[in-house]
């Protein structure tokens, strides 16, 4: 009787996320004259509202010797303005009852105020005040050289496998700006200048450069009338935004290299080039990600983790870029495992997808967990409003909201089996084998 109530909840829940990523989501979105896309989304459900700011640029808009810089600005942000003192805009939001944060990727960045409803106005004119004019002074850049610096320690040079992704990227891209990672270097922050800091805002962090999303408990026309009031007459920049126009050659030799880390067990990291997100194959990919280690039940998590206990840790990502991506698979090895064995196994489990179409079953699990995961980037208004603004951003196309989940959706069995032979190759591909620093000695 357990078991079979088990069935009917898990069943359930299947059912209410297809009927939820299916569920309309209504807004109202349209320019002001400086440039700046606006996106309002009413949720009702409870007193709260977000407002997400989107400026296009990440750690791809940097100079090769300048790297960090759109992470630093994502700190800068946060010193205050002609009108805010110094350390007060953080403390002002949670007196209201409020939560801020911001980040930084490889192509955009975001910050994000959610307040009760009746805190709108208040967080309109404290994002407002630092879009209009950002204090920008050598107390607050020194300020947060220290605390990047500071970050980095702790994030990547101190934290086991925290090289990962710089190394990941710095062997897969010769060319392309992504082989810089958006945490940057300190040399480089180091040296940069006021004048530097100064061009970097005057050039990205212009009304026509960002896309303002509000989504929660609003009316409409009130929050246009705010809109207009807190960043109409915030002039546009009027300079072309630098997009970087470098194209990353195709791989044709695999590349392999060895890492000595921090770490106790040894991992190994798989990196195919694959198509930026929004593609055909970027969809299919994304299937195949989750047939391969998308859960306990997945097949490289069963063979290498459940049964044959070859590896602790295991998962595969295709990273959702603008420009031609990459899809990973990073496995930890068990105590006593050797890497090549692990190596071994993951490209058994490649090749198997590579071989024969999944079965119906295979199929239909992974769509509705495709499908669930989709429902939970939406679930709440901050959600809501950071996909807007993405959609809007990187697509043109607010709507793809309601319409994303029927691009996953029109993905074949044998389109997957297609992709995985197409990107999963040898020669498409970057191996590292991470390794404890004391086997370097």
């Amino acid at each position: 009787m357990t078991r079979k109530m088990a069935f009917v909840g898990a069943l359930v829940v299947l059912v209410c996320a297809s009927l939820s990523a299916r569920m309309s989501i209504t807004f109202t979105e349209y320019d002001l004259p400086n440039g700046l896309h606006v996106i309002l989304h009413q949720d009702r459900a409870v007193p709260i509202v977000s407002q997400v700011v989107s400026y296009h640029v990440g750690s791809k808009n940097e100079k090769p010797d300048r790297t960090g810089f759109a992470h630093f600005f994502e700190h800068l942000m946060f010193e205050g303005s002609p009108n805010i003192q110094r350390g007060e805009f953080t403390r002002i939001i949670q007196g209201a009852g409020g939560t801020r944060n911001a980040y930084t990727t490889f192509d955009k960045t975001v910050y994000w105020i959610t307040m009760p409803s009746n805190q709108l106005e208040l967080a309109m004119w404290l994002e407002s005040e630092r879009m209009l004019h950002l204090l920008i002074d050598s107390v607050g850049i020194e300020t947060q050289r220290g605390v990047v610096k500071e970050e980095r320690k702790q994030r990547i040079d101190n934290q086991p496998y925290g090289s990962v992704l710089e190394q990941t990227m710095s062997h897969a891209y010769t060319r392309h700006p992504y082989r810089w990672t958006p945490i940057g270097s300190s040399q480089y922050i180091d040296r940069a200048t006021y004048d530097e800091f100064q061009e970097f805002y005057r050039a990205f962090y212009v009304p026509e450069n960002a896309c303002l999303v509000i989504a929660g408990d609003l009316e409409i026309d009130r929050t246009k009338e705010l809109v207009e009031k807190y960043y109409g007459d915030i002039p546009a920049g009027g300079e072309e935004i630098f997009r970087p126009s470098m194209i990353e050659p195709p791989q044709t030799v695999e590349v392999r290299d060895t890492v000595y880390d921090n770490i106790q067990l040894p991992a190994v990291i798989m990196a195919y080039h694959m198509p930026e997100q929004g593609t055909d194959d970027y969809y299919a990919l994304g299937m195949l990600t989750t047939l391969l280690a998308g859960g306990e039940s997945s097949r490289m998590m069963k063979r290498l983790v459940d049964r044959e206990k070859l590896a602790v840790a295991l998962q595969a990502i295709p990273l959702d870029l603008e420009d031609p991506s990459l899809f990973v698979v990073f496995a930890v090895a068990n105590f006593g495992k050797s890497l090549d064995d692990v190596e071994r196994a993951l490209n058994e489990e490649i090749t198997k997808v590579q071989d024969s179409i999944l079965t119906e079953n295979e199929f239909t699990k992974i769509r509705s967990q495709v499908e669930t995961a989709f429902v939970q980037k939406n679930s709440t208004v901050r959600g809501k409003a950071e996909q807007l603004a993405n959609y809007h951003m990187f697509f043109g196309d607010a709507q793809l909201i309601n319409e994303e989940i029927e691009r996953y959706m029109s993905v074949t069995r044998e389109a997957i089996s297609r992709v995985a032979r197409q990107y999963l190759r040898e020669e498409n591909r970057s191996v590292l084998h991470y390794l404890p620093a004391s086997e370097g000695e």
